[in-house]
Parts: structure tokens; C-alpha cells; sequence
């Protein structure tokens, strides 16, 4: 295993060179490129949670602005504006909270991506389980038992069971499109 930790020999093959220390590497340089990605991403997050806080405090504001207004016509003018504000600001609150969950989500997808490649490189990285469809069946049902939908599950039988990937992703977003009611957006 050692061996696999000193890097590429593709551009200098040698005796001991091996396609399984190569296929290792960039294994774990995906896996690294994602995590490195997902730690990237939470300054974004932050930025969505420190917008987040200062809509509720302006919404804050507001209820104390509504509370404080006499019951003029005037005053009912005003009021009336002012709700319509809070209206817009509670339209962006939702946007806010949809982002969090998108976010949330696509977290937890690649978290599992990092962790799925992570358990695939030490099997491939261990000569004793690399030939074993015992150790092969065991990665499988470990990746399978990460994810959190029905969908999710029945994409990667369907895969397992020889369905190209291509039609069993078509055929996730079908679904996923399906229960949605037509609001659903994949990036």
C-alpha cells in the first residue's frame, strides 16, 4: 500500500509500475477536487445565512414600524406599504430558505460522492479484496446504504443490474420530475 502513496510513475513506467496505483490516485485527487469544492462552497453558505438573519431583522423593524403608526388614514396608508414591503422581504426569506435546503442537499450528495471514492480507492489499493466479488458486493451495498431517497436507491440498482448510466439517470430525473409536478431544476 505504501507503493500507492508515492505518486504517478506514468511518465517514468517501471517494473513495479501498476494501472491500480494510477486508477488510486486520481481517486483520491477527485475526492480531494470535491471536498476541497464543498469547503469552498460554505463561504457561500455563510453568505446566504448572514442575508438570511439581517431579512428577519428588517422584518423585525418592520412589525415595530406597523406597531407604532397611529390609526390614521394616513397611518393606514403607510401601513399598507409597509406590509407590502414585509410581503416582498418574506418572498426573499423563501428564496433564502430554498437555497439552504438546495445547499443542505447538494452537500450531503457530494460528501457522499467523497466518501464513495474513498471506499472504492482502498479496495482497489488492497491486492488481498481488489479481486474478491465478496469485498466488490460489500463496497456496493455500502454506497447503496448512503443514499437517502427511494429514487436514489433504484438509480444505482438499475445501474448494477447493466441499465446504462445515461437512461438510469434519465430516468432518476423522470421521476424525481414526476413527484415534483414538473418543478424540479437539476444543475
Amino acid at each position: 500500500m505504501d507503493s500507492i502513496r508515492q505518486g504517478s510513475r506514468a511518465s517514468s513506467p517501471d517494473m513495479d509500475w501498476s494501472q491500480v496505483r494510477e486508477t488510486v490516485l486520481m481517486l483520491e485527487l477527485s475526492a480531494v477536487q470535491i471536498d476541497t469544492a464543498l469547503k469552498d462552497s460554505r463561504s457561500s453558505f455563510e453568505v446566504l445565512s448572514h442575508t438570511f438573519t439581517a431579512m428577519a431583522d428588517f422584518l423585525s423593524a418592520q412589525q415595530e414600524t406597523l406597531l407604532s403608526l397611529p390609526t390614521t388614514q394616513e397611518g393606514e396608508e403607510l401601513k399598507s406599504g409597509v406590509l407590502e414591503t414585509g410581503g416582498h422581504v418574506l418572498n426573499m426569506m423563501q428564496q433564502a430558505i430554498i437555497s439552504f435546503q438546495f445547499y443542505d442537499r447538494l452537500g450531503q450528495r457530494l460528501d457522499h460522492v467523497c466518501h464513495s471514492l474513498g471506499a472504492l480507492s482502498e479496495l482497489v489499493a488492497d491486492r488481498s479484496k481488489i479481486y474478491s466479488p465478496e469485498e466488490w458486493l460489500r463496497l456496493q451495498e455500502k454506497i447503496r446504504s448512503h443514499y437517502t431517497t427511494p429514487e436514489e436507491r433504484e438509480m444505482f440498482d438499475e445501474v448494477i443490474r447493466g441499465i446504462p448510466v445515461s437512461e438510469a439517470i434519465a430516468h432518476y430525473v423522470a421521476e424525481l420530475h414526476e413527484k415534483s409536478g414538473g418543478d424540479v431544476e437539476l444543475f
